[in-house]
């Protein structure tokens, strides 16, 4: 079989979701993501997908439908500044792709009601790792300074945290800087 046009890997695509570095693909790889189709119709059932998608570090791609997608949006509004991409009527005629918070997202659609026609693929980003690393990356990365050279400290701690490599290599040389400064000042 041939396959048509897909309206998830046309948002994926959309949404900007790509490597950084071009490492293989790993769980916490800013371009993995994770489709879970359509959530719970039931309020209760949704809350509580909507709460296990919180704590997933990738990207997730979303299906809903016209008439359930004003839920969805209230439902994913707890997830505050975390970004998603809504695609409406992919591949089709009257596509509209937009990038949102979270939190925004029942505005979003309240603000034209054409928004909420049509078949709707949604992304959420990955959580977004701060300018510095990290926490867990920087954590990950004192550790494994101790023991290897920087690239492959930085390498691992990349894969393991999902932190930029860029940033985890900035913020390598600093600590082994400090390091050195410390040695001289023993």
């Amino acid at each position: 079989p041939l396959p048509g046009a897909s309206s998830v890997i046309t948002l994926v695509s959309a949404a900007g979701l790509v490597a950084d570095g071009g490492e293989s693909s790993h769980a916490h790889n800013s371009s993995a993501f994770v489709f879970a189709g359509f959530l719970p119709s039931k309020a209760g059932e949704r809350d509580t997908a909507v709460q296990a998608l919180a704590q997933e570090p990738r990207a997730v791609v979303l299906l809903e439908a016209p008439h359930r997608i004003d839920s969805l949006a209230r439902a994913l509004a707890v997830l505050g500044e975390r970004r998603i991409t809504v695609g409406r009527e992919l591949t089709k005629q009257f596509e509209e792709i937009a990038t949102v918070a979270a939190s925004a997202l029942p505005d979003w659609f309240g603000a034209d009601r054409d928004r909420t026609r049509g078949e709707f693929a949604l992304v959420l980003h990955p959580v977004a790792v701060s300018g510095d690393g990290g926490a867990e990356g920087e954590r990950v990365l004192r550790l494994l300074l101790a023991e290897l050279p920087v690239k492959t400290a930085v390498k691992l701690a990349a894969e393991i945290s999902g932190a930029p490599r860029n940033t985890l290599y900035e913020l390598a040389l600093r600590i082994r800087n400090e390091a050195d400064d410390d040695d001289d000042g023993a």
